[in-house]
């Protein structure tokens, strides 16, 4: 047969119907009406028939074989008008179906419509322009304004403002510069960056998360996978009650009309449509949200657990208070930056990076440098000996911590702070405090998921108790676990998921791997580019901004809502029809019609997700 598209056969014979209905109407050549009626239920029938039959094979009976049974049944009956009505009706609304689901795939839509489709690059000293296909790691690729990164690098050499909303989520531009790492798919909206290409292809970070919403749309959810069983032993149960019906009755109409309108589409296609919607607007916002029964099981979270370093705080330790004893703060800081100016130290690149942005290059390059293990380092600047550690150091040193210091120490570290102590041979010239700086707004997020009734809301950390604590009450936590190895945290989970329910994980994705695999559902932060969460975690925040895990939760739960208004109705719709047939008010096109309007509605009330945007 000539291959014709769904749309085209809901035209044809739909153009077939009328012209029929108007020769009928002016009671002109009724024989071809009839002829064009059984035309138009053969063109809008046969896709129909087939899926029928083919479902057949695999033992299922489905709706298909419903609607084509009573169309066959009709056509014996000369039913014509019925036959062309229930099947142009039933190939409308898969149309509309199809053509309305793709309107969920938005956010997939969206992401291959910013994939690139070349590279610029530089080989054998001269600029190229190739396909993607022809890149390869180690190749350096030239971006421009309002070009498309096309592979996962490192930057060389430029500066530059990009988008990274594709991958991230974020709103705001990020500016790149030498040694920092950029993503394929992401747009240069001002300046230009030499990118060495790390991954390429299919291995960039932009590709495999095409992938992974592609999969995770196709993953079912446990009351999508109900309902596919239900709709097994429905199917059947309607044909017999319609054998029945037609028993007693000995209506073939009625027995035909009540064969059709039970046909349970529209709940059928409820939860589907709206599990697509749900995990495409996450992926539109920068959270991947792998799989139907994880946006299902999200909502239902009952104790959160989080990682310290890389989640609730930045990651990136900073000096947070500069105390001087006789002498300048600023002299203080430039004493300290100097001496650490070739230390590998995390908490000597916080201090360079504070004499930096306070100093400007001021420096003074130390003659001597000592680095004692567990203590510090001992430097001389000019002629005068420097000691930049902890207590130990100037114990060791014969240098001696009076008792103000020492409570300004306590206190300092009672808060979180890591105190590095600056001092001469004679005495102590200052204290520096240093912290891994707390995200911004997690206390707010803290609120906002115990409204959202998480019961209770934890920290898992290596850290020591003090700076732990400090955090813990700074933030609103419930408790904290501190100076915990992997599986330590794996079995504090184990005890919350036993006393509270469902627990989830929420870590970086690096150190915290056995946790997020362990937990009812793993949680990464700041996934973008890190094989590990994304692969292990359940659900990735894309960017750093953890602020996102209360609007994942919310969508979860505006999801599940909608899944289930969508069942609702749906039952609700068939019951009433149901009834309408018996008492003989409702008939098998005005049924039909109603059916497909009911499937319109379902699929609608989905699309809605697509507009979530969180509390």
């Amino acid at each position: 047969m000539l291959r014709i598209s769904k749309g085209q056969r809901v035209m044809i014979s739909g153009i077939m119907i009328v012209i029929a209905l108007m020769l009928n109407k002016v009671k002109v050549y009724p024989g071809i009406s009839d002829i064009l009626m059984i035309a138009a239920a053969f063109i809008a029938g046969y896709p129909i028939a087939l899926n029928a039959i083919r479902a057949l094979r695999y033992k299922i009976l489905g709706i298909d074989a419903l609607v084509t049974l009573a169309v066959i049944g009709a056509l014996l009956i000369r039913e014509f008008w019925e036959a062309a009505a229930v099947t142009f009706l039933f190939m409308l609304g898969n149309y509309l179906e199809s053509k309305t689901l793709e309107k969920t795939r938005s956010a997939i839509k969206a992401l291959l419509d910013l994939a690139p489709d070349a590279a610029r690059v530089i080989r054998a000293g001269v600029e190229k322009e190739v396909s993607l296909e022809e890149v390869v790691e180690g190749d350096i690729v030239i971006v421009r304004p309002g070009e498309k990164i096309p592979v996962d690098g490192m930057v060389l050499e430029g500066n530059a403002y990009v988008n990274q909303a594709p991958i991230t989520g974020e709103s705001m531009p990020v500016n790149k510069e030498n040694g920092d790492g950029v993503f394929s798919g992401t747009v240069i909206e001002s300046g230009y960056l030499k990118v060495r290409a790390d991954r390429v292809g299919e291995d960039t970070t932009f590709s495999r998360i095409l992938q992974m919403v592609e999969e995770a749309q196709d993953k079912k959810a446990k009351t999508q996978k109900f309902l596919e069983v239900f709709s097994k032993y429905y199917t059947p149960g309607i044909m017999v009650l319609s054998v029945i019906v037609f028993i007693i009755t000995r209506d073939i109409e009625l027995a035909l009309t009540l064969l059709v309108i039970a046909c349970p589409g529209a709940l059928v296609i409820s939860t589907p449509v709206s599990i697509v919607a749900g995990i495409g607007n996450g992926a539109k916002r920068g959270v991947l949200i792998k799989g139907g029964e994880i946006i299902e099981k999200l909502g239902t979270i009952k104790v959160l657990a989080f990682d310290k370093t890389g989640t609730l705080t930045e990651g990136k330790p900073k000096v947070t208070n500069v105390k001087s004893f006789g002498l300048d703060e600023e002299e203080l800081l430039n004493i300290t930056a100097s001496a650490e100016m070739y230390s590998e130290h995390p908490l000597a690149r916080a201090i360079l990076e504070k004499a930096n942005l306070t100093l400007g290059n001021s420096l003074i390059t130390p003659e001597e440098s000592q680095i004692i293990p567990g203590q510090g380092l001992k430097v001389k600047l000019g002629d005068k000996p420097i000691l930049v550690g902890n207590r130990k150091l100037m114990g060791e040193n014969g240098i001696i911590i009076s008792r103000e210091i020492d409570e300004y120490l306590k206190n300092e570290e009672s808060e979180g702070q890591t105190g590095v102590i600056v001092g001469d041979l004679e005495r102590i010239l200052g204290v520096i405090s240093i912290a891994d700086t707390i995200r911004e707004d997690v206390d707010q997020l803290i609120k906002r998921l115990k409204n959202l009734g998480v019961k209770k809301v934890v920290m898992l950390t290596g850290d020591n108790k003090r700076a732990a604590a400090a955090i813990a009450k700074k933030i609103g936590l419930d408790d904290y676990y501190a100076e915990l190895l992997p599986e330590d945290k794996v079995t504090i989970l184990k005890k919350l998921q036993d006393e509270f329910g469902t627990a989830a994980m929420v870590g970086d994705g690096i150190n915290d791997a056995p946790a997020l695999a362990s937990a009812d559902l793993g949680i990464a932060v700041g996934g973008a580019g890190t094989e590990v969460a994304m692969e292990t975690a359940d659900v990735v925040l894309m960017s750093d901004e953890i602020k996102k895990l209360s609007y994942a939760i919310g969508l979860s739960r505006a999801t599940v809502r909608n899944m289930k208004q969508n069942i609702y109705f749906a039952i609700t719709v068939v019951g009433m029809l149901l009834a309408g047939v018996l008492v003989k008010v409702v008939f098998l096109s005005f049924g039909m019609l109603i059916h497909e309007l009911s499937v319109l509605v379902v699929i609608i009330n989905a699309i809605r997700l697509l507009k979530y945007k969180g509390n």
